[in-house]
């Protein structure tokens, strides 16, 4: 897949509540699929027709307490609050699933159809040219110019930028048991994508604000979907010295947030509050609100003011910034995740979505 030149925007956290309850059916295709015709009685309104919304996961899955989760809260909280919503699910397994899973919702006449994850934009392009009636979201990539196509764009350098501050002074202060004195912390990233960079890079930039000498491992296993990857990889950096590790993979990052528990070290979890996956390990996490813009843009559908091009969320709109911190860190970690985030929004600071090798 060719690289693209990704611009950033995002949101803050979802409901935690996990998704392995919904019950899916396996397709022909080597999908999941789960459908929700509107349990609440939303679908029987008379105030206008019913809106189909249909939402096809990345690779990683619904259960990945991650992005596909997310953008799953937002469109079950849409079909929750708005009239005449009508939803369905389809998990890819595997990337030659895009195109045909899209392609399924658009020839049923779906109104709406979410692509969740940067490593779709080819698929959307292809799919939504050849269905200009559909109305398509991908979360995670920019594209523009064609006038079905909708983005969300979050800004994850910024929220990364957070955690890192969080990571440098738990790091630099000790300020947690069992923090060793190797000046280490550990990255385990999902794929080398503007997506996953971008929060390597503002943690990067974040930890080494306050702790410069401090040494920053990184890694990629290559999957969004392989908790033993994410394990094997966590432990390595763990034996390398890093007593506190970042996933930014996914389903495989709980793999790396399991390890970290087992190790009796830290973790900062993504995209929504893990703590809930390791009360006690997880110490802040790095959120952005992909259901917010799931939400958001079925709204817009359903208003009639859907509209195409690239919609940015970062700190200044509350779309992206970090979960609360674990109990007993001083007051002094939040004065200095504050002060960052106004030197952020008021430009001193000014963070990059490059990561540093």
């Amino acid at each position: 897949m060719k690289k693209r030149i990704w611009q950033s925007g995002l949101a803050i956290v979802a409901a935690a509540a996990l998704v392995a309850g919904c019950g899916t059916n396996n397709s022909s295709s080597g999908s999941s699929n789960t459908s929700n015709s509107g349990g609440t009685g939303n679908t029987t309104s008379t105030s206008g027709k019913t809106i189909k919304v249909g939402l096809v996961t990345d690779t990683g899955g619904l259960n990945d307490n991650s992005f596909n989760h997310l953008a799953y809260v937002g469109m079950q909280e849409a079909q929750k609050q708005l009239p005449n919503i009508q939803t369905s699910v389809v998990q890819s397994q595997s990337e030659s699933d895009y195109v045909p899973n899209l392609s399924h919702f658009a020839q049923d006449g779906y109104d709406l159809v979410i692509a969740v994850g940067y490593l779709m934009a080819d698929a959307v392009q292809q799919v939504a040219k050849e269905y200009p009636k559909t109305h398509f979201l991908i979360i995670d990539d920019s594209i523009t110019g064609i006038p079905n196509v909708a983005s969300a764009i979050f800004q994850s350098q910024q929220a990364g930028y957070l955690a890192g501050v969080v990571a440098g002074m738990v790091q630099k202060d000790h300020l947690l048991k069992n923090i060793n004195n190797h000046n280490t912390v550990g990255v385990v990233g999902g794929q080398e994508i503007p997506p996953v960079d971008s929060y390597i890079a503002g943690f990067q930039q974040g930890f080494h604000s306050v702790d410069p000498t401090g040494k920053v491992l990184i890694e990629y296993t290559n999957s969004f979907n392989d908790e033993a990857a994410g394990s094997q990889y966590a432990q390595n950096e763990i034996s390398q010295g890093a007593d506190i590790i970042f996933p930014v993979a996914g389903g495989t990052g709980i793999g790396s947030i399991k390890a970290a528990q087992s190790a009796k070290v830290y973790a900062i979890g993504v995209d929504t509050d893990q703590s809930y996956l390791a009360p006690g390990t997880v110490i802040t996490s790095a959120i952005k609100r992909v259901d917010t813009s799931v939400f958001d843009t079925i709204k817009a559908v359903q208003d009639g003011t859907f509209k195409s091009g690239v919609n940015t969320f970062d700190l200044s709109n509350n779309g992206v910034g970090i979960a609360p911190l674990i109990s007993g860190l001083p007051k002094s970690v939040t004065d200095a995740v504050n002060q960052a985030k106004q030197e952020i929004l008021s430009g001193k600071i000014q963070v990059s979505a490059t990561v540093q090798k």
